[in-house]
């Protein structure tokens, strides 16, 4: 029976589980460790440290240390360290690299399957990345899982009956909302949200500019100058937060955190936890509106949910726990191991796809619609957001100039009504279109979701035959904030999207109408048809004078009287 991993590839730690006699466990990595920092750091002569020891020495060497890279896959930039650039996949395949060597060596067996966990609103761009890396790392890449579903996979191993479960996923990096509804061996994602930067990683940001904000005010030295400094400041917070999250007060101590001619310097500060939770509570504060939001897209208030599971090391935090507990009346589910929980529900999806575990239905969705642009810079969506996957489904576009025999179809992702405010996610050329009037041609634009939630586009000339297929992949990332701004912007603007989109339709209507109106006075015998024809110009005239006007209710209601009247003397010229 062959053995496959599965693995959670975390912002800031790793974990490597498989199953065992029916149960998933946690593989230690060689140093004795179940986390494996997801650091990778170079030394100045080319040398390759990964996990434990190159976080330990990133303060000694910031210049050449990459952490929290899984922020950064998708989007098609590179890290410069001091042996080179490198993509994020790369860096990413490194540590999958050395998970998969530690764990053949703990094992005495080679192992090649592997189930790699993304985030729930992980994009498609993110999710290429992520499988890129595993099959760098040398892995075959089973399946991309989320990493919500996957906690609810370990969580329900011992658990029967119906119920609606949601799920908070707060890691180093990425912030992530489920709703999944469990059913004897179906678990049915209802719905997906959250927040790709927001994460441990922002908590400890803002204990590091308190602390260097104080240290300014206090003994009037910027320590944001200093790269050494600054690591070791990081390092405190991140030590800091766990502390606080223990008790209600800690104290850091950096000794010689600067040094100079006038001698050393030290930092000595004691923080309260109540202290912390002041200046990180708008963080907690952000994972209200994903979570309403999800609610809402699964039509379900926070009454009906059973049972709230915390997951990741970030929800340790009592005011994490706290804001769950708020906002359903009820105490979560919260493990004494939060960080491995997702990597053990892996483990048991690896077990299934090898046999090794019973089986169990796995209905996930897809996050942000997907679509096309078509005329007038619509984003028509193919596939909308929360859609179970794998799905497939196409769209029958036309041409929009005569004798037109090529087609661009532009694929984005996201929530808005224009193609310009969504994520594009790639282009292509459909070439040997058979040429036609404009508006004759039929080209179907097919798209389909696989189960790791990657889609591939495929589009064909419905009268030629002639076809192509992008296996999309983003060639660029996320800004910070991207995703939750799109759903955010379509709430906040989805009126004005709305009055956009029907002002472009009015005006694709009434052209369309103006060309056919032309076409039968061309056609149409003047002398035997002259009181319709001249209706008709008139009719003409009236409408091209309110499209200049911009009245969108006129230009549809004069649209109307043209295609009345021109009906007639249209079927006149046909006979």
């Amino acid at each position: 029976m062959s053995i496959a991993l599965g693995i959670d590839l975390g912002t800031t730690n790793s974990v490597a589980a498989i199953m065992q006699d029916g149960q998933p466990v946690v593989i230690p990595c060689c140093e004795g460790n179940r986390l494996i920092p997801s650091v990778v750091a170079f030394s100045t002569g080319g040398r390759r440290i990964v996990g434990r020891m190159a976080k330990c020495q990133a303060v000694a060497n910031p210049e050449g240390t990459a952490i929290s890279v899984k922020r950064k896959m998708g989007t098609g930039t590179k890290l410069s360290l001091h042996s080179g650039e490198y993509t994020p996949q790369e860096i990413s395949a490194m540590i999958l690299g050395k998970i998969k060597s530690d764990v053949e060596a703990y094992l005495e067996t080679e192992v090649s399957g592997a189930v790699i966990t993304v985030p729930a609103y992980f994009n498609d761009g993110q999710r290429h990345a992520t499988r890129e890396a595993g099959q760098i790392a040398g892995f075959e890449v089973m399946r991309i899982l989320n990493e919500p579903t996957a906690a609810c996979l370990a969580y329900r191993l011992d658990r029967e009956g119906a119920q609606t479960v949601l799920v908070w996923d707060l890691g180093g990096g990425t912030f992530d909302v489920s709703i999944i509804e469990l059913n004897g061996e179906v678990f049915q994602v209802r719905a997906v949200g959250g927040d790709t930067r927001l994460g441990g990683d922002d908590y400890d940001q803002r204990i590091v500019e308190y602390m260097l904000e104080r240290f300014r005010r206090e003994r009037g030295i910027d320590l944001g100058e200093d790269k050494v400094a600054l690591q070791r400041l990081k390092e405190a917070a991140e030590r800091l937060k766990v502390n606080l999250s223990r008790s209600l007060v800690s104290r850091i101590t950096l000794p010689s955190i600067v040094s100079g001619s006038e001698g050393s310097g030290h930092l000595d500060f004691t923080l309260t936890r109540e202290e912390i939770q002041d200046l990180t509570s708008d963080l907690v504060r952000r994972m209200i509106p994903p979570t309403r939001r999800a609610l809402s897209d699964a039509r379900l208030t926070p009454g009906q949910v059973d049972t709230g599971i915390l997951v990741g090391g970030a929800t340790r935090m009592p005011a994490v726990k706290d804001a769950l507990r708020d906002l359903l009346e009820k105490e979560p589910l919260a493990s004494e191991n939060p960080d491995e929980i997702v990597a053990l529900g892996a483990a048991v999806q690896a077990g299934i796809l090898t046999g090794q575990t019973s089986k169990k239905v796995l209905v996930d969705v897809v996050p942000l619609s997907l679509g096309i642009e078509t005329l007038g810079g619509i984003f028509s969506r193919i596939i909308e957001r929360n859609t179970p996957i794998p799905t497939s489904e196409s769209l029958i576009v036309t041409n929009a100039e005569d004798n037109q025999v090529e087609v661009e179809v532009h694929v984005l992702q996201g929530e808005r009504a224009m193609a310009g405010d969504n994520i594009a996610l790639g282009k292509f050329q459909l070439q040997g279109v058979q040429p036609a009037a404009r508006g004759s041609a039929r080209v179907e634009v097919a798209f389909e979701v696989d189960v790791d939630g990657i889609l591939g586009v495929s589009a064909e000339d419905l009268y030629s035959g002639n076809g192509e297929r992008l296996g999309v992949s983003s060639t660029r990332g996320l800004d910070p904030e991207e995703i939750e701004r799109m759903v955010k912007d379509a709430a906040v603007y989805a009126e004005e999207d709305a009055r956009m989109r029907e002002e472009v339709e009015t005006h694709i209507y009434a052209d369309n109408v103006i060309r056919g109106a032309e076409m039968s006075l061309e056609r149409a015998d003047i002398e035997s048809e002259a009181s319709l024809a001249e209706e008709v110009e008139s009719a003409l005239i009236d409408l091209k004078r309110a499209i200049t006007g911009g009245d969108r209710d006129e230009i549809s209601r004069l649209a109307g009287v043209l295609e009345s009247c021109a009906r007639p003397l249209l079927k006149s010229a046909c006979r």
